[in-house]
């Protein structure tokens, strides 16, 4: 299926968050998600199905001082 990753359209094979973070590189990097523009905490991954065209958002923390 084709999801929007950060602005970007990628075709994966992953059915849930969870999976597609994992397909797309980030399974053990610390990020924050928003589904369609609304922030998805990580126990919510696991259980949270993709659809066609939903826009998935992947952050990361930035360091700094």
């Amino acid at each position: 299926m084709k999801i929007e990753l950060n602005g970007e359209t990628r075709a994966i094979a992953s059915t849930t968050v969870d999976a597609a973070l994992a397909e797309l590189g980030f399974k053990d990097a610390a990020v924050a998600t928003a589904l369609n523009g609304e922030f998805l905490p990580a126990p919510a991954r696991e259980a949270q199905k993709l659809q066609e065209g939903d826009r998935l958002e992947v952050l990361a923390p930035m360091q700094g001082g």
